[in-house]
């Protein structure tokens, strides 16, 4: 049985993921029988044809391809429905996420033997960013924490794993990758941090600029916390006369 399927959301990343899922591979291998899901967000290179060029000698490895771009959130959403495993680990396909760090986020879910924590979110150190990039992401992570009080210090990174259970129970929108700590704890569910290293950028350029993030953010930032207020705060109970 397949315990880990590993999610990487991806657009225009030809020159980088081939490598990535070589990294995978060898991080992984302990923790085999594993399955890397690579989702092709709309791509216009050759990201899609270099994933199943490797896949023919790679079996655990299987592609999924968006007709359009539908952005991250929605491309991770489409390889957690393709999986068939109940933990889900997941890393950006620009190869700035080390894929030595995968066993770190598995390992709390795995001893989880009471399955209470439902993520395990990836805090990096030592960003190898521009500079402009790490300050608007500063300035991003110290607003969401002030609105949502989710005491998570970095939901960027892209390095997390979470129960796969809990994730499709949750309200699906685009962006929500950024706020799945704040929507995992929404759920009762209880989070678990650790800190993750950070590499500088292969091949390519980032797909989304710092004016695209700040303008979506806002919006975003509102609607969560919107869902927030709004959560179920009933739970069923049994017991004798309830069966």
């Amino acid at each position: 049985m397949t315990v880990i399927s590993v999610v990487i959301p991806c657009k225009n990343e030809a020159g980088n993921i081939v490598a990535l899922v070589e990294g995978i591979d060898r991080a992984l291998t302990p923790h085999a029988p594993f399955e890397i899901i690579v989702v092709d967000d709309g791509s216009t290179d050759a990201t899609g044809d270099a994933v199943l060029a490797r896949a023919e000698s790679m079996p655990h490895l299987r592609l999924i391809r968006h007709d359009r771009s539908g952005g991250q959130s929605a491309a991770v959403h489409s390889g957690v429905l393709a999986a068939t495993a109940p933990i889900i680990l997941t890393l950006d396909g620009d190869g700035q996420n080390p894929p030595e760090e995968l066993p770190k986020l598995a390992a709390p879910l795995l001893a989880d033997a009471s399955g209470q924590i439902g993520l395990v979110a990836g805090q990096r150190v030592g960003r190898q960013d521009t500079w402009s990039k790490k300050i608007a992401s500063r300035f991003a992570n110290r607003l969401r924490a002030w609105v949502l009080d989710d005491h998570t210090r970095d939901t960027g990174c892209g390095l997390k794993g979470f129960r796969r259970e809990g994730f499709l129970r949750l309200p699906y929108f685009d962006h929500m990758h950024r706020y799945l700590p704040a929507l995992f704890a929404r759920d009762g569910w209880q989070i678990a941090h650790v800190d993750v290293t950070h590499r500088p950028r292969g091949e390519g350029r980032s797909n989304y600029s710092n004016i695209q993030r700040a303008l979506v953010g806002v919006v975003d930032l509102m609607g969560v916390a919107w869902l927030l207020r709004r959560r179920k705060k009933a739970r069923p109970i049994t017991g004798k006369g309830t069966e």
